[in-house]
Formats: structure tokens, C-alpha cells, sequence
């Protein structure tokens, strides 16, 4: 087994635990109606994205999303949330430099044992998560629903679609096909994004990801026989439709959408292996980005 499949398959546990201390570390995380960015790089920007969907259409306060590298520092904020598995990654370290002194600071890491641990004013370690692998998976969908308890959106139901996520086979064909586009609506968008993300990284798969309702304008053109499309929460009206009579699969999400994410990884891990890929050595990727000074 690669470390990717073992850790992808713990998913249920560390959630589980990490929404146990979601009150326990309550008093860093952004209070109702502050307002908050959260930023990361690579699958953590993915996972920002969300986490501020969720926050700001809850109504929990104004929140943005940015790669640490595009943070505006003209705008003032509450609160500057970092999310960063190793602790180590250069545009996010620079940004905390910057901030200090001005927009309080919360980083949620993996690692303690790392500079983020001085960089930030605060700090969530979710050690229990931390990955041997290249290519994140636990890390972030943690550090995601750490989150979502935080703001109230956590149930058990959660916790029980991850554990149906890793059980029964995937779709027919959807491994054999050349391209795969992955579709959100509000907080999945960022999960969409993931997606794509995670094929890419572990199986060099041609993926692309959208807002669901943009879709059908101009990317549904791709679609066809050998490809998948595969929506994260509720489709609009008439999409499914809409691609099968292209010929393409259509997936659909019938899960918590960030259990969804579960099957995708799997499917990555699935892809690669078909490809004669190591998903725990993909191409050109480090486990974290830091830059010459």
C-alpha cells in the first residue's frame, strides 16, 4: 500500500478527532463577525476557498480566499487564517512576516517542529494528520473540517460518508477515460479545484474544474464519449442530462461533498496505478515549496 492509499483511508479517524477539538482551539480561530482571509498555497488555497464559502454564506462574517503569494496587503483584516501542512512553505512564511504587527494571525500546521510555529500569533497543530506523502490528502480535508465544526457545519453524517467513501468500487469506465472535469456550486468550488488537483498531481490526468453553472458555458465542448464529469453537491437542473447526451459520464455526488472528495483521491491513486504511476513520487513535486532566498 502507498503512503497516499493509507493515509487517504484514515480520513474518518482524523476528522473525527479534529472536530472533537474544533471548541478546544475555538479561541483561535476567527470569532462571528470578524473579518477573515485564509490563505495557503497549492491544495491548502483549494481548501481556503472553501472554508471561506462556508464561513461567509453561513454568516459568520466577511471572508476571502487567496494564495498566500496574491494576498492584498492594502486590505485590512480581523484576522488572517494560514493553512500550511508542512510549516515550511516560503509564500506563506513571507506573508506572516508581513503581517506582523498588524492582522492577527492563526496558522494551522501539521508540524510543530517548524518556522510557522514563530511566524504566526497563534497556532492549531493537527499533528495527527501530518502525511509522509507528496501529494495531500488528510492534511487538508482535516484542517477543512476543523473548520466547518468551528462554524457549526460538522455533523456525524459527515464522518459516516467518509467511511462509505472508501467502501465500493468506482463507477465503470470512469478509470479508463482520457479527461476529467470536476464541478462545484458555493464552498465546492474550492473542492472542485482540489479535485482536479489531486489527478493531476498523482496520475498526470488531464483535469479541469468549474463553478457548475459555468460549465455549460463553453467547457461542456470537451465533453464526450471517454470522458467524466463529476459533480461535488447538488447539480443544477438538467446538467446531468445535459452531458450524458455528449456521451460523457456523468458522476454524480451523492455524499457529503467533502466525503466526495474521499472518492476522488481514490480515483487519482486508482488512475495512477492503471498508468504504471508511483502516486507516492509524482512528477516534479516536492512535499514542501521553498524558495532560493
Amino acid at each position: 500500500m502507498t503512503h497516499v492509499e493509507d493515509e487517504l483511508a484514515s480520513q474518518p479517524e482524523c476528522w473525527s478527532r479534529a472536530a472533537a477539538e474544533a471548541v478546544e482551539h475555538g479561541g483561535v480561530l476567527p470569532a462571528p463577525g470578524e473579518r477573515v482571509a485564509i490563505v495557503g498555497c497549492g491544495t491548502s488555497y483549494f481548501m481556503a476557498q472553501a472554508a471561506a464559502a462556508l464561513r461567509e454564506g453561513s454568516g459568520q462574517g466577511e471572508t476571502d480566499a487567496f494564495a498566500a503569494s496574491e494576498f492584498p496587503l492594502g486590505r485590512a483584516y480581523d484576522r488572517v487564517v494560514a493553512l500550511t501542512r508542512s510549516g515550511t512553505t516560503t509564500e506563506v512564511l513571507d506573508l506572516l512576516g508581513e503581517l506582523k504587527g498588524g492582522s492577527r494571525t492563526t496558522a494551522i500546521t501539521a508540524d510543530p517542529d517548524t518556522p510557522v510555529m514563530d511566524a504566526a500569533d497563534e497556532v492549531v497543530v493537527l499533528d495527527f494528520a501530518d502525511e509522509r506523502s507528496v501529494v495531500q490528502t488528510r492534511f487538508a480535508t482535516t484542517a477543512l473540517t476543523l473548520l466547518r465544526a468551528h462554524l457549526g457545519l460538522h455533523d456525524d453524517t459527515v464522518v459516516a460518508d467518509a467511511r462509505t467513501a472508501l467502501g465500493p468500487a468506482l463507477p465503470d469506465g470512469l478509470v479508463e477515460c482520457a479527461q476529467f472535469t470536476f464541478l462545484g456550486r458555493g464552498w465546492t468550488v474550492g473542492l472542485a479545484h482540489e479535485a482536479g488537483l489531486k489527478m493531476r498531481e498523482a496520475s498526470l490526468a488531464w483535469t479541469e474544474a468549474y463553478p457548475a453553472m459555468e460549465y455549460r458555458h463553453g467547457p461542456i465542448s470537451i465533453t464526450t464519449r471517454g470522458t467524466a464529469t463529476w459533480m461535488l453537491g447538488d447539480a443544477p437542473e438538467g446538467l446531468a442530462d445535459q452531458v450524458r447526451a455528449t456521451g460523457g459520464l456523468w458522476v454524480a455526488g451523492g455524499l457529503d461533498p467533502l466525503a466526495e472528495l474521499i472518492r476522488v483521491q481514490r480515483l487519482a491513486v486508482a488512475v495512477a496505478a492503471a498508468r504504471g504511476l508511483d502516486p507516492d513520487r509524482p512528477r516534479h513535486l516536492t512535499r514542501s515549496v521553498i524558495l532560493a532566498p
